[in-house]
């Protein structure tokens, strides 16, 4: 391959890198409420930057199991329908 035709390859890579960087900035402004709301209910949970400092590696108490998996279910189906409502699906 010639210089020219490798100096065409990499800007048109460049393009597309560059629009597929551009067009994910962020949530469209109907949606930065919820993306807000959703970062501000992480930090008020107390997310941990170090997750194996939080891991808590004892027994659970009488019902904790059960409370611990339909919180995640419902954590879990709260996030695909916000999904959802992020890639109009």
């Amino acid at each position: 391959m010639s210089i020219q035709t490798l100096s065409r390859y990499g800007v048109a890579i460049f393009a597309a890198a560059l629009m597929a960087g551009c067009s994910s900035s962020g949530p469209k402004t109907s949606e930065q409420g919820a993306a807000k709301s959703y970062s501000s209910t992480a930090r008020a949970g107390g997310e941990c930057a170090s997750r194996g400092k939080c891991i808590y590696k004892g027994a659970y108490e009488s019902g904790e199991r059960n409370y611990a998996e339909a919180e995640a279910k419902r954590l879990n189906i709260a996030e695909l329908e916000r999904l959802r409502r992020a890639f109009g699906n």
